[in-house]
């Protein structure tokens, strides 16, 4: 018996060793969103803790989390005011950064510097990225904090702006960062939550969206899927590298992909809609039209009939097929199919409307619908 159990302590403490050093490899996850308007589409998350702050996790675990998960930018932002292990890790504001790096340029992440500037709600919590040292921003006026991240060339964005109801509303000192172009980007999904007044500010505001996961426990999703996957922004940038993805932001080029849906301003909702259904295998004989919608995405697609002609509703899976015939009367003319698409979001309750072109004046039935082809 003691000869069984210190077999077992000894595999056990192998299993922790090769963990521990990086011999286990951990399997990456490919996310299927397409490129669109000459941008590459990256997977990102800017808002994460670790023990450096009140998070519970070493840093590098936030590397190989983003690695599984598919993602391709990440930023650790770690509260600058709040450390509540300060007994157990000294404040360091920028050792998260340092200890992460090497395994994400070893893991191909990229890595961007940044910090969550933390005050009482309002003003309420801002995170700061692509700074080349915190420090500077480790100062008691709100103001000061945000002229220093904003001389080292700094993207800032208010966090979780609904965070406590009572408290909730766009006060003065958050006009003062908009006007002096201190905050540029706000969070309209923060972790599981969404927020359709936030989203509203940030079209009439013209503010870049976003959307990251928070997360302060260890990630628990192994797999990125349409039903269970960490909020990601969708950065359309020219390349896949930092300076890039700061040119994006800064430019507004983004989208949300929170659960089932997508959000964001309508020319990048569109463009994403096009790139991902295509109508393929046409075939007519007399009056009956075949052809086939395809995603060629890990999206959902949710459609909802706008116009006079067409089914009802309209449901793509990831990466699937529906089969759709149609019988053609009168002539041979491309007839416009009016659809919304419901869990493209470009307003709150607004999804996105789009046009389906197929030849004839019809009706349709869908008759199979074809998963994974």
């Amino acid at each position: 018996m003691r000869r069984s159990k210190c077999i077992i302590r000894t595999v056990a403490a192998i299993i922790v060793l090769f963990c521990a050093s990086g011999l286990f490899a951990q399997v990456r996850q490919e996310i299927r969103i397409p490129d669109i308007l000459g941008y590459k589409t990256l997977k990102c998350d800017f808002h994460m803790h670790t023990v450096f702050s009140d998070g519970n996790v070493w840093p590098t675990v936030r590397v190989e989390e983003a690695y599984r998960e598919g993602l391709d930018a990440i930023s650790i932002t770690d509260h600058i005011e709040y450390q509540p292990h300060k007994q157990d890790i000294p404040t360091n504001h920028n050792r998260p950064y340092e200890i992460a790096l090497p395994l994400a340029k070893e893991r191909g992440i990229l890595l961007i510097k940044g910090a969550e500037i933390t005050r009482d709600t309002p003003p309420g919590h801002f995170n700061a990225i692509f700074l080349d040292d915190v420090n500077p921003l480790d100062t008691k006026d709100l103001l000061d904090c945000m002229a220093a991240a904003d001389k080292q060339g700094a993207f800032i964005w208010w966090n979780h702006p609904d965070w406590k109801p009572e408290h909730k509303g766009w006060f003065d000192i958050h006009t003062t960062l908009y006007e002096k172009k201190y905050m540029r980007g706000i969070e309209v999904v923060n972790g599981e939550t969404y927020s359709a007044s936030v989203h509203q500010w940030a079209l009439d505001k013209n503010l870049t969206f976003m959307a990251n996961s928070d997360i302060h426990a260890p990630s628990l999703v192994q797999q990125s899927t349409a039903e269970k996957h960490r909020p990601m922004t969708l950065v359309f940038a020219q390349d896949r590298s930092v300076p890039a993805i700061k040119d994006a932001l800064e430019a507004g080029r983004t989208a949300i992909w929170f659960q089932n849906q997508i959000i964001g301003r309508q020319e990048y909702v569109e463009a994403l809609f096009h790139a991902i259904v295509k109508i393929t295998d046409i075939e007519r004989e007399g009056k009956v039209v075949r052809f086939a919608l395809r995603n060629g995405s890990d999206l959902p697609l949710e459609l909802e009939r706008a116009g006079r002609m067409g089914p009802k509703e309209l449901t793509l899976p990831p990466n699937g097929v529906i089969r759709v015939k149609l019988n053609a009367s009168g002539e041979d003319k491309a007839v416009e199919l009016s659809y919304n698409v419901k869990n493209f979001l470009i307003g709150p309750d607004r999804g996105l409307p789009v046009n389906l072109a197929i030849a004839g004046q019809i009706t349709v039935e869908i008759e199979a619908e074809i998963p994974g082809k």
